[in-house]
């Protein structure tokens, strides 16, 4: 089936993770896809312990995508596009039992990946790989598409109060 976790509020990247580390624990095979990161994380730590987790992850620079340069953006699609060529490989010779799509949604919406190779993967995967997209501003075609559909709504948030990301929490 395919989960989409969007929205404003925390716990898109936590809800996703948190299914790869179920299905790890249950012997099966997972690609996690994270679309504009590449600073470290506790999670990518984490993650390295888990011998049935893959991550690939990686954007040009360190700017937000909102103020990345037109070859930060460049360099970020090839990454983007490396990466979600390496899962649908994994995917399509059966290596894969769930595929996360990290910020997946985002990058396409500001057109930092491939489109035809996401739908092919929304579309054309085969019946037993479990697929989660996440990000903030949902794409339609994917809310129509999917099997579960979760709005993370902020109510409120340290970083209104000015306070930044804290290691092991958000990051």
């Amino acid at each position: 089936m395919m989960h989409v976790y969007y929205g404003n509020g925390k716990g898109k990247t936590t809800a996703a993770l948190g299914l790869a580390i179920r299905a790890a624990g249950c012997g099966k095979k997972v690609v996690i896809v994270q679309f504009l990161k590449n600073t470290p994380s506790g999670e990518e730590a984490s993650i390295g312990l888990l011998p049935n987790i893959m991550l690939l992850r990686g954007k040009a620079g360190k700017a937000l995508s909102f103020v990345m340069s037109e070859s930060e953006k460049e360099e970020t699609t090839l990454i983007h596009n490396s990466n979600l060529s390496s899962a649908s490989s994994l995917v399509f010779s059966c290596n894969c039992d769930m595929l996360i799509l990290d910020e997946g949604m985002d990058a396409l919406r500001k057109g930092l990946v491939d489109t035809e190779l996401f739908r092919r993967l929304v579309f054309e995967r085969p019946e037993n790989v479990e697929l989660v997209i996440t990000g903030h501003k949902p794409v339609q075609w994917l809310l129509d598409e999917a099997d579960y559909v979760t709005e993370m709504v902020k109510k409120k948030h340290p970083f209104d109060r000015g306070i930044t990301a804290r290691e092991g929490i958000e990051y």
